[in-house]
Formats: C-alpha cells, structure tokens, sequence
C-alpha cells in the first residue's frame, strides 16, 4: 500500500482521468440550515482516500493488539526489577504514544461513520482534548494493571479473561437478543465461515480496545455497516463508572498486598494520583463532547443532559417502589391511630375513675 501511495501521489496530473465520480457532503448547519456541497473526486484521489482509511485502521489494530500488550510487559519487568533502562523507557514511551495515536484514529473514524453524510472538519483544539483524555485513561489503566498484576499474579489472567470475555461477547448476545438474520454482506467472495472469522475477529480486536479505553466505534452485528451509529451517553456512563469502580478495587487489592518491592513507595498518594489522572480522563472527554466536538449541533442531547438523565435514572433504580413506601406510610398511620386510640382509652378511663372517685368523696 505505501509503494502504491507514493506511485500514486507522484504520478497525480501528469495524465488526464477518463472519469470522475461527484460526491455529495452536506455543511455542519448554520442557522438551522444546512447546504448541500457536490465535489469531484478523481480516481487518484479516490484511491488515496481508501489507503488513508486502510492506514487509520491498521493504527488501530497495531495500537491495541501491539502496542498495549507490549507496554504492559515492559513496565511490569520495569518495577519486578526496579529499574528503567534509558533503550526500555523510550520504547514505553513510543508504545503509550503509539495507543493514544490509536485511540485518537478510532475516535475520528468514529465521528466519520456517524456523519458520513457531513463534511466534517476537526480543529487542532479537539485533537487535543481527545489527546489528553485518552493520555491519561490509557496511563492509569495500564499503571493499575501493572501494580496488580506485581502482587497478586495469580488472580491477574482471571481479571483478564473476564473483561476480555464481556466484551468479546457483548455485540454477540445483542445480536442474538434482535433475532436478527445472519449478516451476509459483508463481502460477496466471503462464504458463511469466511464471514464469522471475520465477525469474530472484529469483536477481538473491540474487546482489545474496551480492555485499556472506551472504544468509540461501538460494534453492532445485526447493522449493515457492522457500527452502531446512534449516539449512547447511558453506555458511555455506564462503562466509565464500572471502569472507574473496578480500577479503585484493584488499588486497594495492591495497597493491601503490597511487598517489599514498593518499599519506598507513598503508596496512599500513589493511590490518590491515579485515581485524580481517571478523573482528568473523564473531565477531558466531557469538554470534548460538550464543546470540541465537531458535530456537536447534531446532537439531539448534549453530554451534560445525558449524563444527568443517566444519573436520575440510576438514581430511580436504587430507590425503593412506591408500593413499599405506601404499606409504610399505611403501617405508620395504622400504629399512630393504635396510639391514639389507646391515649384515647386511657383518658376516659382516667375520666371515669375521676368521676367515681367524686362521687364517693361526695357519698
């Protein structure tokens, strides 16, 4: 693909196209109007559009199924040996660059997909919101793996496996919870098996990426495109709150086990700042969608109206019915009524006493 790219962009112009296709990309709305844009795209430039797109992917793929694992290890060795090597720490730092230039691609592939429709334009200032928040999400996580995986090793492929094994298995237990029919076009030369290798690979590769961040092109099986293109601020929620939970639970796991290779270590500020650099995370990724997203006026909610109905909805679970709320209310009526009924009884006996004893003393 890169020698095709470079015989390509090299040999642009020089020969005239026989034909040129027209595309059609409506204008982020202005006003509440929107303007329909036509461009034509010639064959060279048709071309480097799909290795461009093939390249973002591979990003992706390489970040997630590579690189991840790859610093993981490395920083593990690092603190079993208490030492960073100067060759060890720029290969980490290239591999945490390498994920969060992954997360990036796939946040943008995402918003792509979403608006296809959309001539989408993304300002140097959402770069660096998405930078940031998949800096921070990605460095904590791979810091509390590493830390609980020094202590407790036998109880880390269970902590693995598990989340793998939720996510590699969620776009599959939607699918069949639609009933939906077998997807068969996803390519004509691919037969039945050909297409659930595929299939099975995708949700590997969205697994990998749920293991370390939130990914932000969410599979859907029974979709044409294979992508869920609506936007969902409950599973969005939802996922960083189980997330965060999960992380605090393997910190304390690790301040509690700790050894004496951490010796030297404040490990309750340690705690602290890993739990404060998820916070970041999260606070980036809300003034990202609140106000670097490039098609935030298409939204139909903003992030801040979806995180507080998410929030009052969950809120509304934990409360107990109104069923029990009413028999309470009716057992505290029944026993103030008892009450005063006995109060009740109680004076006039008191009254009658009182009379009888009048009319002895008058007798």
């Amino acid at each position: 693909r890169c020698v095709e790219v470079f015989y390509i962009y090299f040999h642009a112009g020089r020969v005239e196209e026989p034909y040129v296709s027209i595309t059609k990309k409506r204008q982020m709305p202005k006003d509440g109007y929107s303007e329909e844009v036509e461009k034509e795209v010639g064959q060279a430039e048709g071309k480097l559009c799909t290795h461009r797109s093939a390249f973002s992917r591979a990003s992706v793929i390489q970040a997630f199924l590579g690189s991840a694992p790859q610093l993981t290890l490395q920083l593990y060795i690092c603190v079993l040996q208490q030492e960073i090597t100067a060759a060890r720490s720029v290969f980490m730092v290239l591999s945490l660059l390498s994920i969060v230039y992954g997360a990036l691609r796939c946040n943008i592939l995402a918003i792509k997909i979403k608006y296809d429709d959309y001539d989408i334009s993304v300002k140097p200032a959402a770069y660096l919101c998405i930078f940031m928040w998949r800096s921070f999400e990605i460095a904590t996580r791979v810091i509390v793996l590493v830390l609980f995986s020094s202590v407790l090793q036998i109880w880390t492929l269970p902590v693995v496996l598990v989340n793998f094994f939720v996510f590699f298995f969620y776009p599959w237990i939607l699918f069949w919870q639609s009933k939906s029919p077998f997807p068969e076009n996803i390519e004509k030369a691919l037969s039945r098996v050909g297409t659930t290798i595929v299939l099975c690979l995708l949700t590997f590769l969205y697994a990998g990426i749920n293991m370390f961040c939130w990914s932000a092109v969410q599979v859907k099986l029974n979709d044409p495109d294979l992508i869920n293109k609506s936007q969902n601020w409950y599973r969005l929620t939802v996922y960083y709150m189980l997330r965060f939970i999960e992380n605090a639970f393997l910190l304390l796991m690790w301040y509690i086990y700790k050894t004496d290779i951490y010796l030297y270590v404040c490990a309750p500020l340690l705690v602290l700042q890993l739990l404060i650099g998820y916070c970041m995370a999260i606070l980036f990724m809300l003034v990202f969608y609140q106000f670097c997203h490039p098609c935030k006026k298409l939204f139909s909610s903003s992030i801040t109206e979806g995180l507080l109905s998410c929030f009052k909805f969950l809120c509304f679970v934990c409360k107990p019915p109104k069923s029990t709320r009413v028999t309470d209310k009716a057992e505290l009526k029944s026993s103030e009524n008892a009450d005063g009924s006995q109060s009740s009884n109680k004076t006039t006996d008191s009254q009658n006493g009182n009379r009888h004893q009048s009319v002895s003393s008058n007798a």
